[in-house]
């Protein structure tokens, strides 16, 4: 699956337009997870614990939005995207969309 920002792929031609897809995932941080932030807070820098949720929040919405491209017979998604909203205290939704296209290398 070829996955890009850009609404092109040099290379490569789009023959057919599916729609937009898109991965959406929800997540929380633990009590122990705010703790240990709490801590690393107090000495400054990288906080670990927040950055590695971010991570594999953004790695599982991105992962659903390519299952649901291949599902709709996708080979690539174009303008891929993310976006993220605290939808409650310590709860945030990471949604991860593009435009699912079928496309052909050209050379």
């Amino acid at each position: 699956m070829l996955v890009a920002t850009t609404n092109e792929i040099e290379g490569y031609k789009v023959v057919k337009h599916l729609g937009v897809v898109r991965g959406l995932t929800v997540r929380s941080r633990s009590v122990v997870g705010n703790i240990g932030a709490a801590i690393q807070i107090l000495f400054g820098g990288t906080i670990s614990v927040y950055t590695a949720l971010a991570e594999q929040t953004r790695q599982e919405a991105f992962d659903l939005m390519v299952r649901q491209a291949e599902e709709v017979g996708a080979n690539a998604v174009l303008a891929m995207r993310y976006d993220a909203n605290e939808i409650a205290s310590a709860v945030t939704e990471v949604l991860a969309y593009g435009t699912a296209v079928v496309v052909e290398k050209t050379s």
